[in-house]
């Protein structure tokens, strides 16, 4: 009975410090202090190391279920639901179904293009321009309009002028950091930061006159990660959406 005790002890420990690594190593990377593939690892531990808990665990509690041992099937509980939260808070990303792109546009014949953004990405892995050798733009665009149908250019019949301050006031109100306004050029510009890792994505808005009124293009584009695991595209249709 001791013995099952300290097991059961052993699987709460290890759960909680797998949280602990689960959230200490992205905001480490956030704050600058762990560099971002011992962060990405840290992440796969927690992830990893909390499913061989919460397997674990679960074994043990049927053991117990059938021995009728009261005390450890609780504390087996708390080890289980603590050892599944790294999963369950990762699972969305791991298991998303979208295209290996971090550059979305509503307009892939013509991207907005990045002005006051271009000096703060001196550093970012991610380049500016649309398409690479690894992928070039056409291909670039058949991905994401495959998998995004809805990022697509939206018409308003609002005057030029008043859709860059109308762009502005929603990109702010979405909790994205402006960087430059420019009504003569007909942009804005914007970074958003995730929560998690601290991860920067620069967004550019276009604004033209067409047929009285203007056309709105937007561009979303993250400084690191091959992948945006559909979070540019998301952040488009929401500004869309919220114009």
């Amino acid at each position: 009975m001791e013995e099952s005790r300290t097991s059961t002890r052993l699987l709460i420990v290890s759960a909680v410090v797998l949280i602990v690594v689960l959230i200490s190593g992205p905001l480490g990377y956030r704050f600058g202090f762990i560099p971002l593939m011992p962060s990405f690892a840290s992440v796969l531990v927690a992830v990893l190391g909390g499913a061989i808990t919460a397997v674990a665990s679960l074994v043990m509690v049927l053991f117990a279920i059938r021995d009728s041992r009261t005390q450890d099937r609780n504390g087996l509980l708390v080890s289980l639901l603590l050892g599944i939260v790294p999963v369950l808070i990762l699972l969305p990303y791991l298991t998303a179904s979208v295209p290996p792109i971090h550059d979305i546009t509503t307009d892939t014949d013509d991207p907005p293009a990045f002005d006051a953004v271009v000096a703060l990405r001196v550093d970012a892995m991610n380049s500016l321009d649309y398409g690479s050798a690894a992928l070039p733009a056409d291909e670039l665009a058949r991905l994401q309009t495959s998998a995004y149908p809805a990022v697509k250019p939206l018409m308003s019949t609002l005057a030029p002028a008043d859709a860059i301050a109308r762009s502005e006031s929603v990109l702010r109100d979405m909790g994205l950091e402006i960087v430059s306004t420019d009504t003569a050029a007909g942009r804005v510009e914007a970074t958003a930061t995730t929560f998690w890792f601290g991860f920067k994505d620069d967004v550019v808005v276009r604004v033209t006159a067409a047929d009285g009124g203007s056309r709105i293009d937007v561009r979303s584009v993250s400084r690191v990660g091959q992948s945006d695991i559909g979070a540019n595209a998301a952040r488009i249709e929401a500004f869309l959406s919220r114009f």
